[in-house]
């Protein structure tokens, strides 16, 4: 499934207007965002009040702030992004490499003070040099309203920001600590809550949940209300081992474990259970539910279920829960409701843990999960314009576009959409892109005028989950008349410069591997370059293959680029693929992204090869 939808939220104030696509002065209510290719959106976290960071894969973030304009970042191109968190004013970068890299404020209390005041500011990116130095490898990070926690070089915790409520756990001597220290090993998993002052972790000798910090409504699970932890305190009932996620919002603390139960504790008016709760208690209505994901904001929690149904409860707005009324005031929901979803997303969805949810201080963000690099592949291609062979829209208005996939993902021909779109009932130049994109990268925006143009080619509005990007490539794959292209491999094996000088090239001394130019022109630096190199004017529609690979491995890798995945017939197949195909992604120049190192690393493991 292409993951290319909007993203929605709720907002709790209508300041957040300078985000939604058109104006609304009716907040709250499920509002699409000004967020641009939203089919690359990774992970979003929200800050204090009115701002919020969205991460795109591999390595570029958005920022956005009220009544400004938003700032995009790109860290190196050698630094692909783990992960991000937030506080109420600092927003944590982590990469693969162990790096962590910082956006902060450091004008106001609240930042999580990591690098020099006076330079930390909104307008750029900078990394963290103290875990470099310290020659630490950071695993995971999280924050709290204004502290961080970082699992480094496996099992070791280190914590930095302000011991608000006894938050940092180190005492209650301590106030603020400007650069992270070390606090213990044998930690196994750390938890917070980026608008609460908890933290929780757990060790793996003994298996138990450790909290500290506010208490004030028994948040923390210790069996006790008021107290303020300062040091961490062992939560009894719940081993470190079964916590699934867990986190905190000022009034409760919400724990899911690895079978998807949903247990919370906190204040009996305030946590969702009803009664006074201060340890962690199963929630009664959500005891039939598997819980997939969990986020808290301020004041509020969601929780989404394998089945994609959310629910939420704390300060809430009592329109999105039903659909009859017409209140939009907030009102305190203290037990687990469901909510209504944009339509769009409960037509569209197809798979377990699909939609994404972000709480923040006053905006619940609803999108799509990040799948594969298809999408993006396919938007590099469209926006390159390069080996299009026909055209879409109205005179002075044509848009260059590849038929084969057109037909593809519509089952119409080029004429019959024209004649429907252009002739019959035009629509306009907005329109048409609209379209273009949904062709290209299943993105679905401006929703209303999609759905227009769908109904004029009678088409099914949303698409179903059979005609997706993903899906409607892969059975391109299988359409031999429309391939316009074929590479030719050597039978042999041997390169030209092996043969004797006397020696002619004879085409049946090759095999042929049919393809579509522009797949591989989308999906494969190397692919790219060899096309390029071909004289366009020569109008050929072969090229040679000179990588030395097995005409076997190539029709492999070829099918990947289509299917993204790999079929084994045998075992021999598997030694193929570990043998030739495991330098492909660097070799072919694929995406950064691209999963075909984890398929080759599968079958190793399955297979017994190194």
């Amino acid at each position: 499934m292409s993951t290319s939808s909007s993203v929605y939220l709720i907002a709790f104030n209508i300041d957040f207007n300078f985000i939604i696509k058109k104006k609304n002065n009716n907040l709250p209510k499920w509002s699409e965002c000004q967020i641009k290719k939203t089919h690359t959106i990774k992970k979003i976290v929200s800050g204090g009040f009115y701002r919020f960071l969205v991460w795109k894969k591999p390595n570029k973030l958005e920022f956005y702030q009220k009544e400004k304009k938003k700032k995009k970042y790109q860290l190196p191109k050698n630094e692909t992004i783990k992960d991000i968190a937030s506080s109420f004013r600092t927003y944590l970068i982590l990469t693969e490499s162990g790096k962590v890299w910082s956006l902060a404020n450091s004008n106001h209390l609240n930042e999580v003070p990591l690098l020099d005041a006076d330079q930390s500011t909104f307008e750029k990116i900078r990394p963290v040099t103290f875990f470099e130095e310290k020659k630490l490898f950071v695993n995971s990070l999280v924050m709290g309203y204004a502290s961080g926690y970082y699992l480094c070089n496996g099992d070791q915790l280190y914590i930095s920001g302000s011991n608000l409520h006894g938050s940092l756990g180190l005492g209650h001597n301590t106030t603020r600590i400007p650069m992270p220290v070390y606090v213990q090993d044998k930690v196994t998993k750390i938890f917070a809550g980026n608008h609460a002052s908890n933290f929780f972790f757990t060790t793996s000798k003994p298996d138990l949940l450790y909290a500290c910090g506010n208490n004030i409504y028994g948040q923390l699970g210790i069996d006790s209300f008021i107290d303020d932890q300062y040091t961490p305190t062992a939560v009894k009932n719940i081993k470190g081992s079964e916590i699934l996620t867990l986190s905190s919002s000022r009034l409760h603390s919400i724990l899911i474990n690895n079978k998807g139960q949903t247990f919370g504790c906190g204040h009996r008016r305030k946590n969702g259970l009803g009664v006074n709760k201060t340890i962690f208690t199963l929630i009664p209505q959500l005891k039939e539910k598997k819980v997939v994901q969990l986020s808290t904001g301020r004041t509020k929690t969601l929780v989404l279920t394998d089945q994609n149904e959310l629910y939420g409860w704390g300060i809430s707005i009592n329109q999105y829960l039903t659909k009859e009324s017409n209140n939009r005031l907030p009102i305190k929901i203290r037990i687990p409701t469901k909510f209504n979803l944009p339509s769009f997303f409960t037509n569209y969805l197809d798979s377990k843990d699909l939609i994404r949810i972000a709480c923040g201080s006053r905006v619940f963000f609803l999108y799509l999960d990040f799948k594969n690099t298809l999408s993006e592949d396919l938007r590099l291609l469209y926006e390159s314009k390069k080996f299009c062979d026909c055209e879409i829209g109205t005179l002075g208005n044509q848009i260059p576009v590849h038929n084969a996939l057109i037909e593809c993902r519509t089952k119409l021909t080029i004429d019959q959409i024209q004649n429907k779109l252009f002739v019959e009932k035009p629509i306009n130049k907005e329109q048409t892109l609209s379209f273009v994109k949904w062709i290209y990268y299943d993105e679905i925006s401006e929703i209303e005028k999609l759905e227009q143009t769908f109904n004029l080619l009678e088409l099914t509005f949303p698409p179903s989950v059979d005609n997706t990007l993903e899906k409607d490539i892969a059975q391109l794959y299988k359409d031999d008349d429309s391939k316009d292209f074929k590479i030719l491999v050597k039978i042999d094996g041997k390169s030209q410069d092996e043969e004797n000088d006397e020696d002619e090239e004879k085409e049946e001394n090759y095999e042929e591997i049919p393809v579509h130019k522009f797949i591989l022109y989308a999906r494969s630096g190397l692919f790219r370059a060899m096309f390029d190199y071909v004289n366009e004017k020569d109008n050929t529609n072969k090229v040679q293959d000179y990588t030395k690979k097995s005409i076997k491995s190539l029709e492999i890798l070829i099918k990947y680029l289509y299917t993204n995945s790999i079929e084994l017939t045998s075992e021999k197949d598997a030694e193929l693929i570990v043998d030739e195909l495991s330098d492909a992604v660097e070799y072919y120049q694929l995406n950064d992204q691209c999963n075909l190192g984890n398929e080759i690393l599968k079958i190793k493991r399955q297979f017994n090869l190194n």
